[in-house]
């Protein structure tokens, strides 16, 4: 017997869980279905262990430092098979609770991997593609499943690691080569580096971070230079070969770096295969599933968020729009999410934090004449006994005629959370007079973006 709900989301990740919980406020009744555990990609295997290790590998950069404060410390020792044992506890911890979430909301939480079998109807199976053991019959169906890791067509690629695997290990080796330049990458460089290992980038390009602001992303550069990391650039990814532990990169130019492990960080796409959106004739665009405005596919009733549409893929973003869409479809007060003016973080080493244009993007927007730019770099005061450590890059992007704030943009410590607060200034279109008549909070870093000349 087939089970009927108004609203059966696909993917039990950030966006279709937002879409799912407000959608059941408004009096909907909503299954959710979802093969792997609960909370998707940013609570399993990204945003929030990622964070975790993060936090682990800077310790090592505190203790070098603990000496210019009198504290002596003696005899420390790093297991990182502890840390990642701990970080793996977490996530179970949370995956557990957006369960317990989803029990106390009153949507149904279906198990299983769930597939179109025709525009109304979704089959659910135990294996993905496997034999279909339930059927739900929805009269609105949201796509929500989120993306994976792009593993590209190299010889011996299957040998290396992706973003995902990272959390999996029992212990890094003592030598790690990371392909890519983007934030997964440079983050993944940066705690492998904190946590003792020694790392090699590849980047095939000539620029880390590309569609950052260039003069931020070059901060980032040297500052993971400083920390020992190998960055080689045009440098391409020819093979790996060798065995489990025992690896080695060949690049393009012919030159043979030997590791204990590679990292594949070279993009991600959306997660589509197995969904069976041609038996329900869902259009897809490239790799992506598009959407309008009010995150409607081709068809009325088929809904998507988050990063199957590629658009900015990002948790909050993948939030606003589930929630956005229940809004909308379930509690009758329309809304559509602005993906203009989002602030993006990078939990590199230095950390880097961005909203608004960038210099670059002003300039082609506006015209070289109708920018001005305000910036202020510096050591920060929590490096001044240590005296080692990044420089911070405060920045402001102006509009000439008028004084408003582009873009406010940093590279250093607690950029993400400075930057998080900022957003709400130029959000609302302050201008640097605004920024100007603000009192700065004195001794801190941020008081920078309140006194530049």
């Amino acid at each position: 017997m087939e089970q009927s709900f108004d609203l059966v989301v696909l993917g039990a990740g950030s966006g279709g869980l937002a879409a799912a919980k407000r959608a059941v406020r408004y009096g909907a009744k909503v299954a959710i279905v979802e093969g792997d555990r609960v909370g998707g990609t940013c609570v399993i295997r990204g945003c929030v262990p990622k964070k975790l290790l993060v936090y682990g590998s800077l310790l090592s950069e505190q203790l070098e430092g603990a000496s210019s404060y009198g504290v002596s410390v003696e005899g420390a020792t790093f297991d990182t098979s502890v840390l990642l044992r701990n970080v793996r506890h977490e996530v179970d911890r949370l995956n557990a609770l957006h369960i317990e979430f989803l029990a106390k909301a009153g949507v149904e939480l279906i198990t299983g991997w769930g597939r179109f079998l025709d525009p109304h109807r979704i089959g659910v199976s135990r294996a993905r593609e496997g034999e279909i053991d339930q059927v739900l019959q929805a009269k609105r169906v949201m796509i929500s499943v989120g993306g994976r890791p792009f593993r590209p067509n190299v010889p011996g690629a299957e040998l290396a690691w992706v973003s995902d695997d990272m959390f999996l290990q029992e212990r890094f080796p003592d030598q790690v080569v990371v392909v890519g330049a983007g934030f997964i990458a440079c983050e993944f460089a940066g705690i492998l580096r904190g946590l003792g290992v020694g790392v090699t980038q590849l980047v095939r390009g000539e620029q880390l971070l590309r569609g950052f602001d260039r003069e931020l992303s070059g901060v980032v550069q040297e500052g993971m230079q400083d920390k020992g990391i190998d960055l080689r650039f045009g440098q391409g990814l020819a093979a790996i070969e060798g065995q489990s532990n025992d690896l080695t990169v060949v690049t393009k130019s012919g030159d043979r770096l030997p590791c204990g492990g590679v990292l594949l960080a070279t993009g991600r796409q959306p997660f589509l295969s197995g969904l069976g959106l041609e038996a329900a004739g869902v259009a897809v665009e490239g790799h992506r599933i598009p959407v309008d405005a009010d995150q409607v596919t081709n068809l009325p009733h088929v809904f998507a968020v988050g990063d199957v549409t590629d658009r900015i893929c990002l948790t909050p973003v993948a939030v606003d729009e589930g929630r956005a869409f229940a809004d909308s479809v379930f509690g009758r007060t329309p809304r559509q999410v602005n993906h203009n003016l989002v602030a993006s973080a990078v939990f590199s080493q230095p950390e880097l934090a961005t909203v608004g244009l960038s210099e670059e993007e002003a300039i082609a927007k506006l015209g070289a004449d109708q920018v001005v730019v305000h910036r202020a770099r510096f050591r920060s005061m929590a490096q001044a006994l240590p005296k080692h450590g990044p420089r911070c890059l405060l920045k402001l992007v102006l509009e000439v005629s008028s004084g408003k704030v582009l873009g406010c943009h940093m590279v250093g410590e607690h950029a993400a959370e400075i930057i998080q607060m900022a957003a709400i200034a130029v959000g609302m279109g302050a201008t640097k007079a605004d920024f100007d008549r603000t009192m700065a909070l004195h001794p801190t870093v941020s008081e920078e973006f309140v006194t530049m000349a």
